[in-house]
């Protein structure tokens, strides 16, 4: 076969983005296996303490461990540094319009963090039909659900949540086929 310029450039690209693919979960398989959490790639503290916030409130810990446990705040960083680039500036526009809202509904506030419980619900109430809450639904739902190697489901909290088994082979149970056969 033939090398052609295009099929010789694909497979530089296809190398490089392995590469970098391999680099984002080994980053993510660490950050999640440490005890200490690691540093924000794209989000400043500030910010993500914000986000933290309203994440938790999308996947609350009130009767098991939510979003924050499960450390949705570093998949979605790790997603607006890798796959999710192109989402930077929805969230930086998106979380310049939740703190508008956030001093309209509660002016003197200073971050959302430290709003109450029931402050922090009435202001995802009021950002719930804007195109970036459900971004940021989405991201919090990955985060929580998605395998832990993307940097979120710490100690597969979202899936011991919904008795997902982590086995990389599943068996019909004992007589599944006998019932098939007549």
């Amino acid at each position: 076969m033939q090398t052609t310029r295009r099929l010789w450039l694909s497979q530089c690209v296809g190398i490089v983005a392995l590469a970098d693919i391999a680099a984002a979960q080994q980053h993510a398989h660490e950050a999640v296996q440490s005890s200490t959490p690691p540093p924000f790639r794209t989000l400043d503290p500030a910010t993500a303490a914000e986000i933290d916030a309203i994440t938790s409130q999308i996947v609350p810990s009130t009767d098991g461990p939510g979003a924050r446990e499960a450390g949705v705040i570093y998949f979605i960083d790790r997603a607006l540094s890798t796959f999710d680039v192109d989402k930077r500036e929805a969230y930086r526009t998106g979380m310049a319009a939740v703190q508008k809202k956030r001093q309209e509904l509660f002016p003197g506030s200073t971050k959302i963090a430290a709003l109450t419980n029931e402050q922090q619900i009435q202001l995802v109430q009021g950002i719930e039909a804007t195109d970036f809450f459900e971004l940021l639904r989405t991201h919090t739902l990955y985060g929580f659900l998605g395998n832990p190697s993307y940097g979120g489901n710490r100690d597969h909290i979202g899936w011991k949540l919904i008795g997902f088994e982590d086995r990389m082979v599943f068996q019909p149970p004992f007589g599944y086929y006998d019932g098939e056969q007549k």
